[in-house]
């Protein structure tokens, strides 16, 4: 089993990784950037950690299945015995309305079920505090155990044997049990029948959920994974889409380039937006512009950090945590992510990109309107200012400043909607005076980001080499796909990039050296543009590829070995969901053509 081979639970409040053999390896409670109350996917020891966990222990095992139930974010693993002997564990956390609300309480509830023969069970609760540093203090009453943590209390009522629980005791499995973890609060009413009816009502709400999107005739089950584990991404309280659950899971073996994800990074708003919109999810669309213009509206001078807290948490002071030892035993481990203080221009036109969808969509509730132009405007103008200015770029060069491309086509960007918005206002001079300022930076850009030399664009003004954020430019409209230029920089990327069937985002070093595996979401933006270019069958030959190395359970973390195909990095990752589920909508035969 891969240390990746993990699924993932969640109610939009927080989640929980889930390995095959039913252990819950890594959960923030009671919210999705908190401390871990199980963190063993970071301990060095792996397998063999001694707490930050929760698993079913079954004796003898053998073999292990593991599945959602379809169209939903409910996990069933079953695991056998060297005996045939078999049990089933149900995993979710409930979200479902209730008293006219959305009811999404801190909690995992556990169905444990026997399958056939005489399964013998050790249930093992072991949670850890501040980053595993401690162990909670423990005490117990009839149903129930108590965790003392740091800031709270985590009870698990349960109506299994408590003692034998407490003890760590062997038992037989005869009937079935069902634990639950939550808060520190009485728990009235009988445990197994109030399991499951939460489990039922979970149930309907993803699949009523589900029913309501918009999906492609082919690849449908991946869309809908991609969709349900977008939507677990997002922290509903604010709106915010995390760029993945985890801290710390390296981008490579042996390397340090491990980060902190649990923040929403502003350079993934236009491709979470386009992904929601396309999936006609607009609720959740809503509620993640809504943050959006929240950060957008908190910035006096129009000056952005490229990533904030869930809550808006502008300071994300970035730190080592001695006490747990890695994934894999590769450390550090880091809280936290030093991003938050660097110069990254291109976030101008992706929060303006995500915005305009305001103005232009009907759907909405809170329509964009001439107050939120004002202060759209007011980013713009910043975007103005720095469009040639050296930044860290959108892969975030720690050491590393250059005017580069991707910026400067995304400070164009800001200018070219804010007059397109300008223009659905009917704000005649406004739109006259960005529509001014597009013109202007496009033909600058183009004439200093074009390498005439090798016949593409370059990674940054003046520069010989080429990253796979250009793959973007004739999304973003900044050129056409039948202009000869946008060809030639993706035979570049190609030549230069192109890594098996895997594209990297940079070959030349960096503050860490070179990279040693490909950036996912890369990949997908390399088949949108080879689709653009008319190349459609290679693009679908190449997304079939790509969906092949997804986990068991339909998942994709932000890097993949191009030799082996391993997972790395941080997981699951946001950017790699939304390239499914934009690609398949760009690659899917339409439903005529289908039926």
């Amino acid at each position: 089993m891969a240390e990746l081979d993990l699924a993932v639970i969640g109610n939009c409040n927080f989640s929980a990784l889930v390995n095959m053999w039913g252990r819950i390896v890594w959960s923030c409670l009671p919210r999705v950037d908190g401390d871990p109350v199980f963190c063993s996917l970071l301990d060095k020891k792996g397998a063999e950690a001694e707490f930050g966990f929760c698993d079913i222990d079954l004796e003898n095992l053998s073999s292990t299945e593991q599945s959602y139930i379809p169209n939903t974010a409910v996990l069933v693993t079953r695991l056998y015995d060297t005996n045939g002997a078999g049990i089933e564990i149900t995993d979710f956390a409930p979200r479902f309305k209730q008293f006219g609300r959305m009811f999404r309480p801190a909690m995992v509830m556990r169905q444990i079920t026997p399958l056939k023969g005489h399964p013998r069970i050790r249930i093992r609760v072991r949670p850890a505090v501040n980053y595993g540093e401690n162990r909670p203090e423990v005490s117990w009453g009839s149903n129930h155990i108590r965790y003392m943590l740091q800031e709270q209390t985590l009870r698990l009522t349960t109506d299994a044997p408590v003692s034998m629980v407490r003890e760590e005791v062997p038992f037989l499995l005869e009937s079935p049990l069902s634990l639950i973890l939550g808060p520190d609060e009485t728990f009235n009413g009988p445990i197994p029948m109030t399991v499951r009816e939460f489990r039922e009502q979970t149930i309907d709400y993803w699949l009523e959920w589900v029913r309501y999107l918009a999906i492609p005739f082919e690849w449908q089950n991946e869309v809908i994974r991609a969709a349900i584990t977008l939507k677990l991404c997002n922290f509903e309280e604010s709106g915010a889409i995390v760029a993945a659950l985890t801290t710390s899971v390296p981008e490579a073996a042996g390397t340090i380039r491990n980060w902190d994800y649990r923040y929403c990074w502003l350079r993934d708003a236009f491709f979470v937006v386009h992904a929601l919109n396309r999936l006609g999810a607009t609720r959740t669309m809503e509620d993640y512009l809504r943050y959006i213009t929240n950060i957008a509206a908190g910035s006096v001078s129009g000056h952005l950090q490229p990533v904030y807290g869930v809550t808006y948490e502008a300071k994300l002071t970035e730190r080592i945590v001695e006490s747990l030892g890695g994934y894999q035993g590769m450390g550090p481990v880091r809280v936290g992510n030093q991003a938050y203080e660097h110069i990254q221009n291109d976030v101008y036109g992706s929060v303006i990109l995500a915005a305009t969808q305001m103005f232009f969509d009907q759907r909405l509730d809170a329509p964009g309107d001439e107050r939120m132009f004002a202060l759209l405007e007011r980013i713009g103008e910043q975007a103005l200012g720095v469009w040639d200015s050296p930044d860290a770029g959108l892969w975030e060069f720690r050491h590393i400043a250059r005017v580069h491309t991707f910026s400067a086509v995304m400070c164009w960007v800001s200018c070219d909607r804010l007059a397109k918005i300008a223009d659905r206002l009917r704000l005649v001079e406004r739109a006259a005076y960005w529509h001014q300022n597009a013109d202007k930076l496009h033909a600058e850009i183009d004439e200093r980001a074009w390498n005439d030399e090798g016949g593409f664009y370059a990674t940054a003004f003046d520069s010989d080499d080429v990253d796979a954020s250009l793959l973007l430019i004739e999304q973003l409209g900044f050129v056409d796909a039948k202009d000869p230029k946008f060809a030639g920089t993706v035979e570049e990327i190609e030549r230069k990039l192109k890594h098996g069937d895997m594209i990297y985002r940079y070959v030349t070093p960096d503050d860490f050296g070179l990279p040693q595996t490909a950036f996912t979401v890369c990949t997908f933006w390399y088949i949108d543009a080879l689709a653009a270019l008319g190349r459609k069958d290679e693009a679908r030959v190449l997304f079939e590829k790509l969906l092949s190395i997804r986990n068991h359970a339909g998942l994709l973390s932000e890097d993949v070995d191009t030799t082996t195909n391993q997972l790395w990095g941080n997981f699951p990752q946001t950017y790699s969901m939304v390239g499914i589920i934009n690609t398949a909508m760009r690659l899917s035969k339409s439903w005529e053509e289908g039926l």
